[in-house]
């Protein structure tokens, strides 16, 4: 494997952790914030929003080297995660999290078009695989080892561990990275071009439906498996490895299966999954084999749609690759941001936490519904 791929890998599993570990330790900063459940996962929203707003930032980075960008980004991620670990109160925690997502998408933006430059033909997108593997490990790593840390010491502690570990993706960066050409400059306003197209707009509303879906129910996941699927909260940690193993077996799935067959239709029958897995929460998650099961489901698919996704909008934004690379991870936490939002309207209303997923499964099935489209109409078309 490539060390210029592992080094953007690296990337990604730093802001893997900074992302997805908020979901786990969403009580330890509740209680000390002294704030609810619900409005605690205005965090995940934040970072979200954040993601949304660093995304255009690459327009106006575009002549610059791809590989400059991925170094100030790492800056970015050191400075957001530093700043959310001596967080005071809870609005200053809002700030470093809108702060923290600030580089994510444009990492992914700039990290994407990187690697398919580096891979080898006809492997462009199990390349992409590898360069997001990185957050898939940290789901299997990075997270359980975060919610140790929040329960036996301090959920502050997860947050400057990311920031020490920014440090070291700048290093490998600046060291394995090679210089790449840049992409043709179509100006300010062909950044955009793509976007009078129909194929972007079917994959970004299918990335963010279906994401939106899945964390309808994934951002409530430690009190739905504690308080209805009966486990213990010793045992989230293991349970987290467990879902983060199957992001990291369903990411290569995914690249893999998209050099083979079509990405399109990839990603949509791996959302048609999804829909029914949280089904499956819903009626069965007090079954606690059965939902341990169900949420490796899940946590597979989501990410086996990742780089067909990925891969799919770099296709169909010629012109404006950078701009739309970065913006499939603003649909993606867009959707997170929804999910977290409308999952915790049932809380809010004093339902139990297996309404989420109830919830999560029409999102979701939307998301199917415009990458089956995508697939059909325009893939298709395309080949």
């Amino acid at each position: 494997m490539k060390k210029s791929l592992i080094a953007l890998a690296f990337g990604t599993l730093g802001l893997g952790i900074a992302e997805f570990v908020m979901m786990a330790i969403l009580p330890y900063l509740a209680e000390d914030f002294r704030i609810s459940i619900p409005v605690a996962g205005h965090f995940i929203s934040a970072y979200a929003i954040g993601v949304c707003a660093g995304a255009p930032m690459l327009t106006l980075a575009r002549k610059m080297q791809m590989k400059k960008i991925l170094l100030l980004l790492g800056i970015l991620m050191m400075t957001g995660n530093l700043l959310a670990a001596l967080s005071p109160n809870y609005a200053c925690m809002l700030a470093a999290r809108f702060i923290s997502g600030l580089p994510h998408g444009a990492y992914f933006g700039v990290a994407s078009i990187v690697a398919e430059k580096l891979a080898d033909k006809g492997k462009g997108s199990e390349a992409v695989s590898i360069m997001i593997a990185g957050m898939t490990i940290a789901n299997l790593f990075g997270v359980p080892l975060g919610t140790s840390l929040s329960t036996l010491l301090s959920w502050r502690l997860t947050f400057l561990l990311v920031a020490v570990w920014a440090i070291i993706v700048i290093y490998y960066i600046w060291k394995w990275v090679p210089k790449v050409e840049n992409l043709p400059d179509t100006g300010f306003k062909g950044q955009f071009r793509f976007l009078k197209t129909k194929a972007p707009w079917l994959i970004l509303g299918g990335t963010m439906m279906g994401n939106g879906g899945v964390f309808c129910w994934y951002s409530y996941i430690n009190p739905l498996l504690t308080q209805v699927s009966g486990f213990s909260a010793e045992s989230i940690s293991l349970l987290m490895v467990l879902a983060g193993f199957g992001m990291v077996v369903g990411n290569l799935a995914g690249g893999r299966l998209s050099d083979r067959y079509t990405p399109g239709h990839v990603a949509s029958t791996t959302q048609l999954i999804i829909c029914l897995a949280l089904l499956g929460i819903f009626f069965f998650g007090h079954i606690h084999w059965v939902s341990a099961a169900l949420m490796c489901v899940c946590t597979t698919g989501l990410f086996a749609v990742s780089s067909p996704q990925q891969i799919s909008i770099i296709h169909f934004s010629k012109g404006g690759e950078l701009l739309g690379a970065a913006c499939i991870q603003v649909a993606f936490n867009l959707g997170n941001a929804i999910g977290a939002y409308v999952g915790g309207l049932p809380l809010q209303a004093g339902l139990g936490y297996e309404y989420p997923a109830l919830i999560g499964a029409p999102v979701a099935f939307t998301g199917f519904i415009l990458l089956a489209v995508f697939a059909k109409k325009c893939e298709r078309k395309a080949a």
